[in-house]
């Protein structure tokens, strides 16, 4: 009854108080700072990785959904009762004070870079300070829920990158970049971790592209970043639609997609390999080749198994014998009336190796989308990107001091140190982290460079609310 009491099993109410939204051992670091400190700075960098430059989004998720509710006395009485037990001294006067003194709002500066900015690695993304003495430690107590900040940079920096790589073959073999949006469909929602992980990593991959199947992805991109719908999708077969008919009738459950499915301007998918690919390949430009046609859509054949840099292209060839293609602007077949989605087997590397293939064979980008799931939304982690939170500064009294890690076991650990800022030229477009003041040198004349972060949340305040158009227009202005 006591723990019923206190909420101690209530995962929806734990789930939503942010004094719980942490490690365990933070709820102690209270004690364990210098008595005189008054003040903590703390700043999120991606320290390299796979990619050199990261594409920065996510964090007006996490605000919106974690700070910008206020912490209630309830939440102090559960919290107390949570740490108490868990074996961690609690503080509760400190969190008596936010409620008392700010209507239980956390008083914490967050700066950011605004969401869609492409910034090299080893710069300084978001800070965070909180200068009230009495709870100075909040700056790093966030650092668990703020960090969390990586699965959205880290997904919307993938996409960001094999969006580069597609249209790069689209540039080289198509005459229509319009289609580029559309090319890397989200298949990732049943590969990931939890709903959450869903929607947020859903929502990151949709800075790049506007095709997914990931509902909540699609829903929090709606919702967080002020969207009516921020990606769309078609009408696609899955392996029991299609099997439900059994073996003998599979041509009829082919026949079955293109007529509830088959108008004129539409896009209609079905997985074709059920049983033999190569079967359903010649029945699609046999037997039903007419229906597609007289249906005036668009049939996409899913091909599911087998080597996905092989298959691809022998299925776009069988599929060229039937329905013949046309050359383009480029010199690249397109085929006629049909197009193939490869969603088995794909990411960055396979994605790479089939365009490469079609090109070697003459074959347009047009004729190939992808989707992509595990991949895409679950095999990456904070080590991707090597991503951290680190206090770099302390004030103890009235004066500001360094603090910083430099492990001489791991050089590449080495954190930043002072308060930091992030400053950009405004004719090149170059980042540069720097110290505040900003001491302006012959190397940094004042004029050219600018501060590149912008305060985004300041107690309880969210300052900027920025779209989602906004962010991919930014994201993309190399394309222009």
């Amino acid at each position: 009854m006591q723990n019923e009491s206190n909420g101690l099993n209530d995962i929806a109410s734990i789930l939503s108080n942010p004094i719980l939204n942490t490690d365990s051992y933070k709820a102690s670091h209270y004690l364990q700072y210098p008595p005189e400190a008054s003040a903590m700075f703390s700043y999120i960098e991606s320290r390299g990785g796979r990619y050199d430059r990261t594409l920065f989004f996510g964090l007006q998720m996490l605000i919106k959904e974690y700070l910008c509710r206020p912490v209630t006395p309830a939440m102090i009485d559960q919290a107390k009762a949570f740490f108490t037990a868990h074996g961690e001294p609690f503080n509760e006067a400190g969190w008596r004070h936010v409620v008392g003194q700010y209507g239980g709002y956390l008083p914490v500066r967050i700066r950011a870079v605004p969401e869609g900015s492409v910034v090299p690695t080893h710069n300084v993304l978001v800070t965070v300070e909180c200068d009230d003495p009495q709870v100075f430690w909040l700056a790093s107590y966030l650092e668990t829920m703020l960090l969390r900040v990586w699965y959205p940079v880290t997904v919307a920096t993938q996409s960001w990158h094999l969006r580069n790589t597609i249209r790069s073959y689209l540039l080289k073999s198509s005459d229509d970049l319009t289609q580029l949006p559309f090319k890397l469909h989200d298949f990732g929602a049943r590969g990931v971790s939890s709903a959450e992980s869903a929607a947020i990593g859903g929502a990151a991959h949709l800075v790049s592209f506007m095709g997914s199947d990931t509902v909540l992805g699609v829903a929090a991109a709606n919702r967080y970043y002020n969207e009516t719908m921020a990606a769309f999708s078609v009408p696609a077969a899955e392996h029991s639609t299609i099997t439900s008919w059994g073996r003998e009738r599979e041509t009829d459950a082919f026949r079955n997609m293109i007529a509830q499915f088959g108008k004129p301007g539409a896009i209609v998918s079905v997985v074709s390999d059920s049983y033999d690919l190569f079967a359903a390949l010649r029945v699609w430009g046999t037997e039903l080749k007419q229906a597609v046609l007289d249906s005036g859509g668009m049939l996409v054949i899913r091909p599911d198994s087998g080597d996905p840099r092989t298959i691809v292209l022998q299925t776009m060839q069988a599929l060229e014998a039937s329905f013949g293609s046309a050359v383009n602007g480029k010199g690249r077949r397109v085929l006629n009336n049909v197009r193939v989605i490869q969603g088995d087997g794909v990411n960055p590397d396979s994605i790479e190796a089939i365009l490469a293939a079609l090109d070697q064979a003459g074959f347009a980008a047009d004729n190939i989308v992808f989707g992509m799931g595990g991949a895409l939304l679950q095999q990456i982690n904070r080590d991707t990107q090597r991503f951290a939170m680190k206090c770099s500064a302390i004030r103890l009294g009235d004066e500001w001091h360094d603090v910083l890690k430099d492990p001489i076991t791991d050089a590449a650990k080495r954190s930043m140190k002072g308060r930091l800022t992030l400053l950009v030229n405004r004719h090149t477009g170059e980042y540069r982290t720097a110290t505040l003041p900003v001491a302006w040198d012959a190397h940094t004349v004042e004029g050219d460079w600018e501060e590149a972060l912008v305060t985004v949340f300041d107690s309880g305040k969210l300052l900027v609310d920025v779209s989602l158009a906004e962010i991919r227009r930014r994201a993309h202005a190399h394309e222009a």
